[in-house]
């Protein structure tokens, strides 16, 4: 959960805000603009997913605006990759992540935007649009959330009361059979519910108290999972592969990740990997 704060002192975040700010303005636009009927174009990617004018649209000015306050070079979804395992310290960016959302006109989509420090996470922004709020994770201290309508910050604080678990997966989940079973191994240590959003939407929600576990067994790319890692990981949860390992960034030849668990606290881990070793054991 989130208490009001004063405004941070941080220099990088200072930064930041207007920049994301603005890109979060442009998006609701280009939302605003496919809601309404307009001529809104939409491509294919060579992997069939969706792009639209919106992700080129706030790409190209994240691109030039981190440029103009860093000397640092950008890795984003829809920028080039080619020279990347070269890069000590980089920013890594999905300008909308959710697309799938925005085309279901759900604003459940996020703008991701992280620093990665040789293979971790070391800075992290989760932008949700459709209201209003950023989340920052600076390079020390508790994240922050900020309404920019309200001008309100916040600084997160645990909150230890701990009521059913809260399960978050994705809208597409329900035609993937591991999902079920998953749940059928979970419903056997503990209660839950069951919150369905699209994209990095769920690792905000993990800050909000509103999901607890989100496990995820069909594909993310790196530019998916940093931010939502690192602002996890600063407030006592985190993000591991299949295997219990956290993710690295920028160490392999693909920036495909495998499925992941991600989790609030170290006892929804335990739970987590728990019905995940049952589900294992029976493949």
């Amino acid at each position: 959960m989130f208490k009001t704060a004063t405004s941070p002192q941080d220099i990088m975040i200072l930064q930041l805000t207007p920049i994301v700010t603005q890109a979060c303005e442009i998006l609701r636009e280009e939302y605003q603009r496919y809601c309404s009927g307009d001529v809104f174009d939409i491509e294919k990617k060579s992997d069939n997913s969706p792009v639209t004018q919106a992700d080129y649209r706030v790409n190209t000015y994240l691109t030039q605006a981190l440029a103009d306050i860093s000397v640092l070079p950008l890795l984003s979804e829809e920028g080039e990759s080619a020279n990347r395992q070269k890069w000590q310290k980089f920013w890594l960016l999905d300008p909308l992540d959710g697309t799938k959302e925005f085309l279901h006109k759900r604003p459940e989509f996020t703008i991701n935007l992280s620093l990665v420090d040789g293979a971790q996470t070391v800075f992290a922004v989760l932008a949700i649009p459709g209201q209003q709020t950023i989340y920052f994770c600076p390079e020390r201290g508790m994240p922050l959330k900020y309404n920019y309508l309200e001008d309100q910050w916040s600084s997160y604080q645990d909150l230890a009361e701990q009521g059913a678990v809260q399960v978050g997966l994705s809208q597409s989940s329900q035609n993937k059979p591991q999902y079920a079973e998953y749940l059928d191994d979970l419903s056997t240590l503990t209660e839950f519910n069951v919150f369905k959003a699209g994209s990095a939407y769920k690792f905000c929600m993990m800050l909000e108290d509103r999901v607890d576990i989100y496990p995820r067994f069909h594909p993310t790319c790196e530019w998916d999972t940093s931010a939502g890692q690192c602002l996890l990981e600063r407030i006592g949860g985190g993000l591991v592969d299949l295997k219990g390992r956290p993710f690295l960034y920028n160490q392999r030849d693909t920036l495909l990740n495998g499925g992941f668990m991600a989790f609030k606290n170290q006892e929804m881990k335990e739970i987590a990997m728990q019905a995940l070793a049952m589900m294992q054991k029976r493949h």
